[in-house]
């Protein structure tokens, strides 16, 4: 019986593209479906009906639906063990838990807030103290990861996981908001992730392409 090709349903600048990340890393095809969030498409039936929560990114594998952006990186990093992006050592693998569910909590929520509050929501329902607030709060939490990094190469260990490949999305949109400016190991490690050859376009990049369709 042939298998099924994965699908990918989501679209470049958003969460997306950590999967297609993991997905190059791993070699794997798959279908790619553009959504448009600016037309809605999120709300339509057959979409909500994957994810109800109308957002994206979304993985089909066959039969399994998987959403949220680091557990579908997570997800294919554990079928797919021959990569090594799982760490072996329990003490590894529980520091590059720790570090997803940082990055996606303590830094990717205030990134989220400045977004909302400056692009997504009615002009009328935007709260510029709230993109204040964000802005210090991310800031902190990127100074953590700042000195967590000193002398550092990757994340966990001594070998690329999938904290790594969630850390440099987060951490380029961080630096489209201009929050890496005082972090410049973490400026480093970001161009260092992104010169891999496996690497998706950046944020800026994604936008651009939307700006100007070939």
């Amino acid at each position: 019986m042939e298998l099924e090709m994965l699908k990918l349903y989501g679209t470049p600048p958003t969460r997306a593209l950590r999967v297609i990340w993991l997905l190059n890393e791993l070699g794997l095809e798959y279908e790619l479906h553009p959504v448009d969030l600016l037309q809605g498409e999120q709300l339509r039936q057959d979409f909500l009906s994957l994810n109800p929560a109308a957002k994206v990114p979304v993985l089909v594998d066959g039969s399994l639906v998987v959403t949220e952006s680091a557990a579908i990186q997570l997800y294919l990093a554990e079928k797919y063990p021959q990569a090594g992006f799982i760490p072996e050592a329990m003490e590894d693998r529980a520091q590059m838990y720790r570090w997803i569910f940082f990055l996606v909590t303590e830094i990717e929520q205030p990134l989220w807030r400045i977004a909302r509050h400056t692009l997504v929501y009615p002009e009328e329902k935007r709260l510029p103290q709230d993109v204040d607030l964000a802005t210090q709060e991310c800031m902190e939490m990127v100074a953590v990861l700042e000195r967590h990094m000193a002398e550092r190469e990757f994340l966990v260990g001594d070998r690329l996981s999938v904290a790594d490949f969630n850390a440099a999305y987060t951490l380029d949109w961080a630096n489209e908001e201009k929050m890496l400016d005082n972090a410049p190991r973490l400026r480093h490690y970001l161009k260092a992730m992104y010169a891999r050859p496996t690497a998706p376009i950046t944020i800026a990049e994604a936008f651009a392409a939307m700006e100007n369709p070939a």
